[in-house]
């Protein structure tokens, strides 16, 4: 299942993404970022599971089930670049400010803005189209 969703994601002119991919999709992201410090919270962790359960309206069972499905695509996904990439040639723009907004909680989840954190924000932002500015609005509104 994994490695159909990731070969689709990373060839050379990726199709957009099911529903049903890009939700899973979405959700690595937001445990890429939650484990780019070396530091898999438990509030970074609940943290993802409520912005799974209100962005798509799932129980909380099935947003910790989509979590655990995500976190096994994420261990297995390539560079951070072609899993971007896919991501934003598949998802509108106004859902990939969401997208930011959802990590931002990720990296505030625990408190502490960690660098490394800080550092794949600043990278992942403008791979998704999303600008500094609207990035920054986006961290102004988790805070």
């Amino acid at each position: 299942m994994f490695a159909d969703l990731l070969k689709r994601m990373t060839a050379p002119e990726p199709a957009p993404l099911a529903d049903s991919d890009s939700r899973l999709a979405l959700a690595a992201l937001l445990v890429r970022l939650a484990r780019a410090d070396g530091d898999y919270a438990a509030a970074e962790i609940a943290r993802i599971d409520r912005t799974l359960a209100h962005r798509y309206g799932l129980t909380d069972e099935a947003a910790q089930s989509l979590r655990a499905e995500a976190e096994t695509l994420e261990s297995e996904a390539p560079d951070t670049v072609r899993f971007t990439r896919a991501i934003k040639d598949s998802v509108a723009y106004e859902d990939r400010l969401a997208v930011v907004e959802a990590l931002w909680g990720v990296v505030l989840a625990d408190g502490r803005r960690d660098e490394d954190e800080n550092a794949l924000m600043r990278m992942v932002a403008p791979m998704l189209g999303v600008n500094d500015r609207d990035s920054n609005m986006a961290r102004k509104r988790v805070e």
